[in-house]
């Protein structure tokens, strides 16, 4: 990656964010854990946005922002209990996306350390 290249024009931008995040929610829609943590019968919008999430984060349009503002990742969860046992069950989802994408394993390992260390800040409760 050269000191230009965001890590997202790096990893082919847009489509591989959207393929990473297309089968997470392949696996979210049979989880029974998580899929009540998604009100909309529809998860296309919620892909819809975390894709555009993901790519701003990654170096990529403000299009998130652009359209919803800050991301306040506690906030926007909040209303949510995100116990250890969801945010393991997100990342084995997270997890089968980031297999599917064909990242060098330097991309992959700085992918999957982001979403790691965020899925924890989710968590917001120890009930199970």
């Amino acid at each position: 990656m050269s000191s230009e290249q965001t890590f997202y024009d790096a990893i082919g931008g847009y489509p591989t964010i959207a393929k990473i995040v297309n089968r997470f929610y392949e696996g979210v829609a049979t989880d029974e854990l998580l899929r009540p943590m998604y009100p909309e019968e529809d998860l296309g919008p919620a892909a819809e946005r975390f894709t555009l999430f993901l790519c701003q984060y990654w170096g990529g349009p403000t299009t998130y922002s652009d359209n919803r503002g800050h991301p306040r990742l506690r906030m926007r969860h909040a209303p949510f209990a995100v116990s250890p046992a969801a945010k393991d069950r997100w990342l084995v989802h997270f997890r089968a996306g980031l297999d599917e994408a064909g990242l060098t394993a330097e991309q992959d390992a700085q992918f999957w350390d982001y979403v790691t260390h965020a899925a924890q800040f989710m968590v917001n409760t120890f009930d199970e």
